[in-house]
């Protein structure tokens, strides 16, 4: 069960990493990400970043091997900028509740074409 408190410092990291990623990594490679969910624990040594990319698999993996490799700076980052005790490890994870979403979608799309037919 997750605090107000926790609640409220996973809303801020989450806030402050889009606008690392938008403003401050300068990657052109990166593409458009998005920060969809932060989970930090409840001893915030470590979040789990949640993101989405825009456009196909090949340029989520390049996404991801990218902000693995930019952590580093992406942390030192939010530490200078947001006033906590101690800044979490950072865990980029993707989140692929988007693609989820849009294969079920197009499954009850088919049945439903079925159904009519």
């Amino acid at each position: 069960m997750t605090t107000v408190k926790q609640d409220r410092m996973d809303s801020i990291i989450m806030k402050e990493i889009s606008r690392i990623l938008q403003f401050e990594l300068k990657n052109p490679n990166l593409g458009f990400v998005t920060v969809t969910d932060v989970q930090c624990t409840r001893d915030m040594s470590q979040a789990k970043v949640f993101v989405s990319f825009l456009g196909q698999q090949t340029r989520n993996e390049a996404g991801m091997k990218i902000l693995n490799q930019s952590k580093g700076f992406i942390r030192s980052t939010l530490a200078k900028n947001v006033k906590m005790r101690k800044v979490p490890e950072l865990i980029f994870v993707q989140d692929k509740s988007l693609e989820q979403g849009r294969k079920i979608e197009n499954i009850i799309k088919e049945i439903n074409e079925k159904e009519d037919s």
